[in-house]
C-alpha cells in the first residue's frame, strides 16, 4: 500500500526506495530495542537473584542447632553490602518446615511451589504494598530442634524491585541512545547507497534528454543494473522499430510521390496534346488515353491507401469461413476475368474450414492477388483460387497460367514499387499489399512456379492464434 501510494504521488525512484526502507529500518530497530529490554531485564534478574541466593546461603551457613534451639548469627556486613547494592529494603525469614520455630519477618509470602532441599525458588510477591523479589531456600539441619521434629529449615530473603527496574531503565535508555544513533547512521548509509544505486539511471536519463529529436541510435546500457537492462533493450527495440517504420514511411512517401507525379505528368501531357489538336478523331483518341491514365492513377492511389492502411490499421480478428471469402472474391473479379476470356474457378481443400483473422484485410489481399493474376494471364487462360487449412494455420492461393516468373524474380516481387521485365506494367503494389497483410497476421506470402505448366502460384499463409 505504501508503494502504491508513492506511485500515485509520482515520487522519484530514490525517494520511493528511501520511503520503502525507512519503515523496515524502524521495525528492525524497534525489535532490537525490545530484545535489548528483555535481555537487560533477564540480566538484572540473574545478577540480583544471585545476590539474593548468596544472602540466603550465607544465612544458612550461620544457622546453629547445637543448643537444641534455632540460633542464627546474621551476616550483617553482607546485608549492609547487599542493601547498598540493592538500594532497597531487605527482608528475611528463617523458620522450621513445620512453622513452629520462626525468626525474622514472619509474614513474608510463602513460595508458590513445594521446595526441595538445596534447590532455591525465586518468585515475585507483594509485601505491605511493595513489590519484592523473594528467594526461598530449604536447608537441612545438622541436629533436630528440641521444640520441633522438623529436619530442615526454610530461609527466605526478599528485596524490593525498584533497583532492578532502575538498572533496566538505565540500560535500556543507553541502548535506545545507541540504537537511535545506529538508526540515524543507517538512514545516512541507505540514502548514500540509494543515491549511488540510481546514479546509472540518472546518467541514462541525461543521455536520453540530451538526444536530438531525430536520434534513434540504441541507448548505451553499459554499467546499468541487471534489472534495468531489459528496459533498455525494450527501449532500443522500440526505437529500432520506430526507425524502421520512419524509414519505411519515408520510402513510401518518396515512392508514392514518384508514382503519382508520373501519372500527373502523363495526364498533363495528354491534356495539353488534346487541347492543341484540331482533328476530332485525334482529340477523341487523346481523351481515351487521358481516361485510361486517370483510371490507372485512381487504381494506384487506391492501392497506396490500401497499403498504408494495411501497415497501420489495428487488426480486427474474427472467425469466418474460408470458402465464403474465396467465393466473394471470385464473384468480385469474375467480370474482369470474363472480359479477357479467362476461366476463373475455386477449389477448397477443407470446404467447411473456419479461419481467424481480419476479414477485410484478408479480402483485400486476395483481391489484389486475383487482380494481379487477371492482369498477366493471357486470353483463354485459367485462374484457380484455393483455400486450405491444417493444425498450424490457414492459406489462400491464386494459381494462374500466365507467363510465370524466373527464380531471380521470385525474390524481388512482393516488395513495394518493384516490377520485373515480365511484370512490367502497374505500380508493383498488388503483391506488396498481400505480403504486408500476411505479415500483419504473423504469416508469409510465397511465390512459386505452377506445378502443371507455365504460370505462377501466389499464396499467403497465417498461423492459428495462440491459445
Amino acid at each position: 500500500m505504501r508503494w502504491k501510494k508513492a506511485e500515485s504521488l509520482n515520487l522519484s525512484l530514490r525517494l520511493r526506495l528511501f520511503l520503502s526502507l525507512l519503515p523496515v529500518l524502524a521495525i528492525v530497530t524497534s525489535a532490537e530495542l525490545w530484545m535489548t529490554h528483555h535481555d537487560a531485564l533477564d540480566a538484572a534478574n540473574a545478577a540480583y537473584d544471585r545476590s539474593l541466593l548468596g544472602a540466603a546461603k550465607s544465612i544458612s551457613a550461620n544457622i546453629s542447632t547445637a543448643s537444641g534451639g534455632l540460633s542464627v548469627e546474621l551476616p550483617y556486613r553482607q546485608f549492609e553490602f547487599f542493601e547498598l547494592t540493592a538500594s532497597d529494603q531487605v527482608h528475611f525469614r528463617i523458620a522450621s518446615s513445620d512453622g513452629l520455630v520462626e525468626i525474622g519477618s514472619a509474614d513474608l509470602p510463602p513460595p508458590p511451589t513445594a521446595l526441595k532441599v538445596g534447590a532455591p525458588v525465586f518468585y515475585d510477591a507483594n509485601y505491605f504494598g511493595e513489590a519484592v523479589r523473594v528467594v526461598a531456600y530449604l536447608a537441612a539441619l545438622e541436629h533436630p530442634l528440641a521444640q520441633s521434629p522438623a529436619r530442615d529449615v526454610l530461609i527466605q530473603v526478599a528485596e524490593g524491585v525498584q533497583s532492578r527496574h532502575e538498572f533496566t531503565r538505565r540500560f535500556v535508555a543507553r541502548a535506545a541512545l545507541r540504537d537511535g544513533f545506529i538508526f540515524a547512521l543507517n538512514l545516512l548509509c541507505v540514502a548514500f547507497v540509494v543515491a549511488l544505486a540510481v546514479r546509472p539511471l540518472a546518467r541514462l536519463a541525461s543521455q536520453v534528454r540530451s538526444r536530438r529529436t531525430d536520434d534513434l541510435t540504441p541507448l548505451d546500457g553499459t554499467g546499468l543494473p541487471a534489472e534495468v537492462d531489459p528496459l533498455v533493450q525494450a527501449v532500443n527495440q522500440q526505437m529500432q522499430r520506430t526507425k524502421d517504420l520512419s524509414l519505411q514511411q519515408r520510402e513510401f512517401v518518396d515512392d508514392a510521390s514518384h508514382q503519382l507525379r508520373t501519372h500527373l505528368t502523363t495526364l498533363q501531357l495528354q491534356a495539353d496534346y488534346a487541347i492543341g489538336e484540331d482533328d476530332p478523331a485525334l482529340v477523341r483518341q487523346a481523351l481515351s488515353a487521358l481516361r485510361l491514365e486517370i483510371a490507372r492513377a485512381t487504381h494506384t492511389t487506391n492501392q497506396l491507401l490500401t497499403l498504408a492502411r494495411s501497415d497501420t490499421v489495428a487488426l480486427n480478428p474474427q472467425n469466418f469461413e474460408l470458402a465464403a471469402l474465396v467465393r466473394d472474391v471470385a464473384l468480385n473479379r469474375m467480370p474482369q476475368a470474363r472480359a479477357k476470356g479467362i476461366d476463373l474457378g475455386v477449389q477448397h481443400a477443407v470446404p467447411t474450414a473456419v479461419a481467424t483473422g481480419d476479414l477485410d484485410l484478408l479480402r483485400e489481399a486476395l483481391l489484389n492477388l486475383v487482380a494481379n493474376a487477371v492482369s498477366f494471364t493471357p486470353s483463354g487462360g485459367e485462374i484457380t483460387i484455393a483455400s486450405a487449412a491444417d493444425d498450424l494455420g490457414w492459406s489462400l492461393s491464386v494459381t494462374d497460367s500466365g507467363p510465370g516468373i524466373s527464380d531471380a524474380e521470385k525474390d524481388l516481387l512482393g516488395h513495394r514499387f518493384v516490377r520485373t521485365h515480365t511484370h512490367g506494367t502497374g505500380s508493383g503494389l498488388g503483391l506488396a499489399i498481400a505480403r504486408a497483410i500476411a505479415e500483419r497476421h504473423g504469416g508469409v506470402m510465397k511465390l512459386d512456379h505452377r506445378t502443371n505448366g507455365p504460370g505462377l502460384q501466389a499464396s499467403i499463409w497465417w498461423p492459428r492464434p495462440l491459445q
